[in-house]
């Protein structure tokens, strides 16, 4: 095998790896503090992309759009929140599974008619077009540039959840929900800073991703199953175990594409089937505490 090819192909995976945890450890706080099943999380990646092409394309740069698109969908998942999902928190999963999948569809629909059906690409900042030499690879700036800022944004992520009083508050949330209760934190405030942090999380995800792999509205499906495979593999509720599984499933799609193209995907739900098959007992009773 060409040590080059696969090289690129490693290094291809640990970027998309990274755009992958970026986007699944908002859905696995959501449903690790929430207990809430948030089936439109992948809308909120095509919200992500479709604000920055938006932005970009009113005359603004890649760099502002960056900034300001994940804090647009934060505030409209937030409102979404706050509006059409907190009535749901009591309410079994399969409620919440409907309730968001519609949030979903009226997502891609709204996104088709404003923008079109077709898919399309953001370029990349000039500053970060041309390519550099990793090794014997000839490599994109822009992709050593996701690398670098994804990973800084994980270490970020890693230290509000476990340096900080917002953090012990999830963290308490997510394990004695009555006891935040009982110490006079507002339970509903936090579920909706955590719900906007997560979209911005997967919208931010979606504008990384875009001069990559081009986006267009039924992305979001693709994202919530690979969001889903990945919080499955590692963990719910396990920061280091979707980052573990996030860098595990994409760097065996990019393998994958050297030995069977086609095979991607279905190596990486053979995968998460496998793991529930080994994890069923946890799996099911986590999912049926509501």
């Amino acid at each position: 095998m060409d040590s080059t090819l696969l090289l690129s192909q490693l290094l291809n995976g640990l970027g998309n790896g990274l755009i992958y945890f970026l986007t699944a450890v908002g859905f696995t706080l959501v449903f690790g503090l929430m207990n809430f099943v948030n089936f439109a999380h992948g809308a909120f990646f095509v919200l992500g992309a479709y604000a920055a092409f938006e932005l970009t394309g009113r005359g603004w740069s890649l760099w502002v759009a960056l900034l300001v698109a994940p804090f647009i969908v934060a505030a409209i998942a937030a409102i979404a929140e706050r509006v059409l999902l907190r009535r749901m928190y009591r309410l079994a999963h399969t409620y919440q599974i409907v309730a968001t999948l519609a949030l979903a569809i009226t997502v891609q629909e709204i996104v088709t008619l404003v923008w079109g059906a077709n898919s399309f690409t953001l370029n990349a900042p000039e500053s970060l077009s041309g390519t550099v030499d990793v090794g014997p690879v000839t490599y994109p700036w822009y992709r050593i540039f996701v690398v670098v800022l994804a990973a800084a944004l994980t270490v970020l992520l890693w230290v509000l959840l476990e340096r900080t009083t917002f953090g012990a508050k999830l963290r308490a949330g997510s394990e004695r929900p009555d006891m935040i209760v009982c110490l006079g934190v507002n339970v509903f405030r936090l579920f909706s800073v955590t719900f906007a942090l997560a979209a911005g999380l997967a919208a931010l995800a979606g504008v990384l991703a875009t001069p990559m792999r081009g986006m267009a509205p039924v992305t979001g499906t693709e994202v919530l199953g690979l969001a889903v495979v990945v919080v499955v593999v590692g963990g719910i509720g396990s920061f280091g175990g979707t980052l573990v599984a996030a860098l595990a499933v994409a760097e065996v799609q990019s393998i994958a594409v050297i030995y069977a193209p086609a095979a991607g995907n279905v190596i990486v739900y053979v995968l998460m089937a496998l793991v529930l098959l080994a994890r069923s007992d946890v799996v099911m009773r986590r999912l049926s505490h509501a």
